[in-house]
């Protein structure tokens, strides 16, 4: 399991104050503009032309979610809209038109995952016990994007409570937006718990997108959807206003088309948060956060190679992948790289007994309207819901209320024998063999969405050791394995994001793999499906 661990006077996803869940967009010409696939460098330089404005460009993102979103495929991926994001594009205008103009996300739309708090919507976590969350605050993480600039688009659907409600939950659902869809088969999981934000994105519904990873949220989403993503180094984003599961593995991060684009929305979400201890050191290190692109080279670096067990596709499409590496200079060293025995149970006990004091800690602060204050109280509302137990249950919520929190006596012990032994794993490799990064398999393709079995993930999954470490962990796309996407991980020590990104940019210009989505109903299996039978051979009577 991965934790996370609308458009021309358009509903989205009902249960919620009906304000904030339209937007009336003003008459407008026809678009001659395109945005599918358009980088934010490629669109800032069309703002600075003059060729486009802000409003038009929301304009444009907005028709591509009635058209992709709502209607045609029905993604779901995007959960509420802004409704000042015309207002506010409108103000960006302005500014430019004053040469006011700042940040390097000026005027660029970003979609939000739907458990951090934003100012205009609601954040609901997908729950309907949070439908009425309007707590009118920005999330640390929300105010740097917009002194960078940005504009918030809206909020995407996710993996209800970030994936932390049920053992046998489907990722990508959530009762307030129902279930995303992968963009490159519709059929196929988006993976989760940032399922909206992978889909949305990828589907070119907004510039960029934030997603949240307690493990593999980030990372699992952005290769099966063709992603980059980056699951940074615990402390350099501030989770204040973030509904929580692990105060020792929660972050946010960058989903993006480009490794460019993720690192410019990553450079502006970093900083220190006096509300948050973790971020004590995010100003100081933004040097080593923040990637040197003239050092973007691939040429006698070393990389410590995993090789899991994969099934034949995926690895096929990694050992070619390998061979890219290679021809762009890179020295592959063939390594050994597991997770301590009992990391997996550690780690999902830190969990439970986190998420009891976190969640109520969050729900404190939240408004009147919202009725839910405990985990006790979540349960409650669920129990008594039909729509919220329809496809599954949520036996970590009932097992984890019936733990002692962050009181139990073994809480700290569990949580610093974890980290240190996951921070030893990938300090030990790296320096045995001397090495500048570790990559591998990200994870599998896309498995079927299921709301009778649940999640059927297959593959290897890279997330858990950079997950428990609190270290860095960048997956960007290496093509596709029957039709789907699959990404390469690079994995890095503590404080390390820009030189991966630096990694990773190398890596996507030398491989240039990513294949943008073609929304198919399902993937095309063969001719070989069908075997050798046939009414010619007598097999079956007439």
């Amino acid at each position: 399991m991965r934790f996370g661990v609308a458009a021309i006077a358009m509903a989205l996803a009902a249960p919620a104050a009906a304000e904030n869940r339209n937007i009336v967009l003003p008459e407008l010409p026809p678009l001659s503009i395109k945005v599918e696939e358009k980088s934010v460098e490629e669109l800032q330089a069309m703002l600075a032309r003059g060729e486009l404005t802000s409003e038009r460009l929301i304009h444009a993102y907005l028709e591509r979610i009635r058209l992709l979103d709502r209607a045609g495929p029905k993604l779901r991926s995007v959960i509420a809209l802004n409704p000042r994001a015309l207002e506010q594009a409108r103000k960006a205008d302005r500014d430019r038109r004053l040469r006011i103009a700042r940040g390097p996300l000026f005027g660029i739309p970003v979609l939000v995952k739907d458990n951090i708090d934003t100012t205009e919507n609601a954040t609901t976590a997908g729950s309907l016990a949070l439908a009425d969350n309007f707590t009118k605050r920005d999330a640390p993480l929300v105010a740097r994007l917009r002194e960078a600039g940005a504009i918030i688009l809206g909020k995407t659907n996710l993996s209800e409570w970030a994936n932390i409600r049920d053992t046998n939950s489907m990722s990508g659902w959530s009762a307030v937006g129902g279930l995303v869809r992968n963009p490159y088969a519709l059929d196929r999981s988006a993976c989760g718990s940032s399922s909206g934000t992978g889909a949305a994105i990828a589907a070119s519904l907004a510039a960029v997108g934030v997603g949240t990873e307690t493990d593999g949220s980030i990372t699992c989403p952005a290769s099966m959807n063709g992603l980059v993503g980056l699951k940074p180094t615990l402390g350099a984003i501030s989770r204040t206003h973030v509904v929580p599961i692990s105060i020792s593995q929660d972050t946010s991060g960058p989903m993006a088309r480009s490794v460019k684009d993720a690192a410019a929305l990553f450079a502006a979400m970093i900083g220190t948060d006096k509300a948050d201890a973790a971020t004590a050191e995010a100003d100081a290190r933004r040097a080593a956060l923040a990637p040197d692109w003239s050092k973007a080279s691939l040429k006698g670096v070393r990389l410590g190679v995993v090789r899991p067990e994969m099934r034949a596709g995926l690895a096929a499409r990694y050992g070619a992948q390998l061979a890219v590496l290679r021809a762009a200079g890179a020295e592959l060293v063939e390594i050994k790289l597991t997770a301590p025995e009992g990391l997996s149970q550690a780690e999902f006990r830190l969990f439970q007994l986190e998420l009891k004091n976190r969640l109520a800690a969050y729900l404190a602060t939240t408004p009147p309207a919202v009725k839910v204050r405990t985990l006790a109280d979540v349960i409650a509302f669920n129990t008594a819901s039909k729509t919220e137990l329809a496809y599954f249950g949520q036996d970590i919520f009932e097992t984890t209320q019936k733990t002692a929190g962050m009181d139990d006596p073994a809480y700290a012990k569990t949580r610093d024998d974890s980290r240190r032994r996951a921070a030893a794993a990938i300090d030990t490799a790296l320096a045995s063999a001397r090495l500048t990064a570790i990559v591998a398999p990200s994870t599998g393709p896309a498995w079927l969405s299921d709301p009778v079995h649940g999640d059927q993930s297959s593959g290897p999954s890279a997330s858990q050791l950079p997950a428990v470490s609190g270290y860095p962990h960048l997956t960007v796309p290496m093509g596709l394995v029957g039709g789907l996407p699959v990404g390469l991980s690079f994995i890095g020590p503590k404080w390390s994001d820009g030189r991966l990104l630096e990694l990773g940019y190398a890596y996507e210009q030398a491989s240039r793999a990513r294949v943008k989505p073609g929304y198919r109903v399902t993937v095309d299996a063969g001719p070989g499906v069908e075997g050798a039978l046939s009414d010619e051979r007598g097999v079956i009577p007439p």
